[in-house]
């Protein structure tokens, strides 16, 4: 499946007011494309699309609640009355809840899948038919949460394990029906946004802290839209997460033990946890990271290896044949 460049293409964000889709949509409008960012906070959309306007990008907006079907849907024919077309649409979307399963309200549960995952629902219904017109790519941002749940996240793994199968799956459907739509799953590690400022934390008061290790999200911004691009099923951002991940998966009973016994390390004891969260209403928009990780690693060797493995083997088998010369050479000498 062959995608078109950056430069020539619709994309459509959701969750494009701060955070990861507030980075990749500004990256993507830098590049050429065409961007409607997508989000509830009207009145921060609109500021944002006139400052990156000034700067000669195309970029719109068009608030939407993603958990509202009719309103996804709207965004989509929006972008197809004012570009004709949509070439890639980008879930990314998403709130958290920090605490104890059972000392979570159902109807935040509730509202956090309404967000999370039927908001990725959404954006899937809405996307697909314009896609299959012209081909496509169908990026959701999920996260590690999916492959390694854990206290004080467990509602919001809930979540995140629920939207890898909707994904997961559809991307079955559609190969099977020879649907020209790239499925891609993004999955952050820890990443310096401000979910934890704006997550509704129910086990502390104090603030709720972002996982280590703490990647920048330009890294994930760069991996969405490489996947834009490139047809990929799907992608971890940051190699500390993935080690992370191998770690429960191959030792389940020790890694059960640790998790709750670190539980208590997601909130600061400094900090009080600002309030109200974002579970409801678009709060706390505007921003791309946290303020409060300077040094979050603007790097991932493993990322980078698994967006470029064609480039990563070769570099690897020029490595391996320099060194298969130099021993050759030595025991000649």
């Amino acid at each position: 499946m062959k995608l078109k460049p950056l430069s020539d293409q619709v994309i459509v964000i959701t969750g494009a007011s701060s955070g990861i889709g507030l980075v990749t949509a500004r990256t993507a409008a830098a590049a050429g494309a065409k961007v409607l960012m997508v989000a509830r906070s009207e009145d921060v959309l609109r500021g944002l699309v006139a400052e990156m306007q000034a700067d000669g990008q195309t970029v719109e907006a068009k608030a939407a609640d993603v958990g509202d079907a009719a309103g996804v849907q709207a965004a989509a024919d929006y972008a197809v009355a004012t570009w004709g077309r949509i070439d890639t649409w980008v879930n990314d979307a998403g709130s958290a809840i920090f605490g104890k399963v059972l000392d979570t309200p159902l109807d935040e549960q509730e509202r956090l899948f309404r967000t999370n995952y039927f908001g990725a629902v959404n954006g899937c219904v809405a996307a697909v038919p314009y896609l299959k017109r012209q081909g496509g790519a169908l990026i959701t941002v999920g996260s590690l949460a999916s492959d390694m749940p854990a206290p004080p996240m467990g509602i919001y793994s809930a979540t995140k394990h629920a939207t890898k199968a909707y994904v997961e799956v559809l991307r079955m459907e559609l190969a099977q029906e020879g649907a020209p739509i790239s499925v891609t799953l993004v999955k952050p590690s820890g990443i310096d946004t401000p979910i934890g400022q704006h997550a509704e934390n129910h086990g502390s008061a104090g603030e709720a802290q972002i996982p280590p290790p703490i990647y920048d999200p330009q890294l994930v911004a760069d991996a969405i839209l490489a996947c834009a691009v490139h047809p990929r099923r799907e992608i971890t951002v940051g190699g500390g997460g993935r080690a992370q991940v191998l770690f429960s998966q191959h030792f389940p009973a020790l890694y059960e033990w640790l998790a709750p016994r670190v539980a208590q390390m997601a909130y600061s004891p400094t900090k009080k946890q600002p309030t109200p969260s974002n579970l409801k209403w678009g709060v706390g928009a505007g921003r791309e990271r946290s303020g409060e990780h300077p040094h979050a690693l603007k790097t991932s060797l493993y990322t980078t290896a698994a967006l470029h493995p064609k480039t990563t083997a070769a570099g690897l088998g020029g490595l391996a044949l320099a060194v298969g010369l130099l021993v050759a050479r030595r025991r000649r000498a």
